[in-house]
């Protein structure tokens, strides 16, 4: 029965002491340093923006040429016939990979394709000599000739 008593009682005070039992803190000033100290968290995280946006863009090839593949015929072993666009600056020149994947999805052809200056969307057929059977054509990336 005593052991019932005791599990019963209520804690009335507090368990780790007082806000008096404590000697008073010093404050800390509010000075310019938190702020400082935020604004270079601040500039740390714009420069890292800007460095991942210059670094997908130049992944993505240059924003000025656009490359479209419109159709590729599976029927060959050997190669791996493709029609595709390139839409670029009338008076530049630009290249484009074109690459043959198998059922994998590994590399099994490619090839860079010059596009002449001239007009500004070209639609063109290439042949791709390929190592095993293509599943899949597409473009890789397209850029513009210095």
């Amino acid at each position: 029965m005593a052991a019932e008593e005791s599990d019963s009682q209520t804690i009335s005070g507090p368990i780790l002491g007082r806000p008096e039992d404590f000697p008073d803190r010093p404050r800390r000033s509010r000075s310019g340093g938190r702020f400082l100290a935020y604004l270079v968290i601040g500039a740390i995280v714009v420069a890292m923006a800007g460095g991942w946006g210059y670094i997908m863009m130049l992944g993505r090839g240059s924003p000025v040429v656009r490359g479209q593949l419109i159709s590729f015929d599976l029927g060959d072993p050997r190669s791996l016939p493709m029609t595709f666009q390139v839409s670029k600056p009338a008076d530049r020149t630009a290249v484009c990979r074109l690459r043959a994947l198998d059922a994998s999805g590994a590399e099994v052809g490619s090839r860079e394709v010059e596009v002449a200056p001239g007009n500004e969307s070209v639609t063109l057929t290439e042949r791709l000599e390929t190592t095993a059977l293509a599943a899949n054509g597409q473009i890789q990336y397209c850029y513009l000739v210095q």
